[in-house]
């Protein structure tokens, strides 16, 4: 494949593009399966059935899917935040146990350490490359904060809609947010979260995925740290 060609493009995004299509094709089934449960539910409660654009554009979709968005926002960034000054000796999810904290300037390669093809702003110095070297985790931060904004929204319309429709009177946003609903739809994604992040870091030390980029090499012993295959 030649350099700047479209297939040699393809196998070099290969990896997003995958992660990418399984998003959408997903979502697709999560929006149907969702839509078909939803409407079993309102012929049970002797209600009207929704057409699909409806349902898509109701809040019960709405924090079913954001719900997940945010969980998944803040597995990472607790793991990137972690990741700085924790360790698991023998994983590929630790850093090497003597780089402790944030580490120099010369082991980040940033200002005058930084090398001829580094990002721009990972040599400007000063504020620019402060932002810059946070920027993941800032990125992050916005999305899961986002994300668990409607998700408390969404959740508090649809949870309001069902008072209404038991005759009972609807709660503010605030109540929402001291409500078990609330509490119950983000807790159960973050345990589930934690215990995948968890076990990755774990399993990583024992087990082995040849060719994997989140594996160590196979022969590699149990007691090397962030060595990945």
């Amino acid at each position: 494949m030649s350099a700047g060609s479209p297939a040699r493009w393809v196998r070099e995004q290969s990896l997003s593009l995958f992660f990418g299509a399984l998003f959408l094709l997903t979502l697709v089934g999560q929006a149907l399966a969702g839509w078909h449960q939803f409407n079993d539910q309102q012929l049970a409660d002797g209600m009207g059935r929704l057409s699909l654009g409806q349902y898509l554009t109701s809040a019960d979709f709405a924090v079913d899917v954001t719900e997940n968005w945010q969980s998944e926002y803040l597995q990472f960034l607790v793991f990137l935040v972690a990741g700085i000054w924790l360790f698991q000796k023998g994983s590929t999810e630790s850093k090497k146990l003597d780089r402790p904290g944030l580490e120099s300037d010369e082991d980040q390669e940033v200002g005058p350490h930084a090398a001829d093809d580094s990002p721009r702003w990972a040599a400007a110095g000063g504020w620019r490359t402060g932002v810059f070297s946070s920027s993941l985790t800032l990125m992050m931060s916005a999305i899961f904060l986002v994300s668990w904004l409607a998700q408390s929204v969404a959740g508090w319309a649809a949870f309001n809609e069902t008072r209404l429709a038991q005759l009972q009177d609807p709660i503010t946003w605030g109540q929402y947010l001291l409500n078990a609903d609330f509490w119950a739809r983000t807790l159960q994604n973050w345990q589930s979260e934690f215990l995948a992040v968890g076990s990755m870091v774990i399993l990583s030390v024992y087990l082995r995925q040849r060719g994997s980029a989140q594996s160590k090499p196979v022969g590699a012993a149990h007691e090397e740290t962030a060595d990945e295959g």
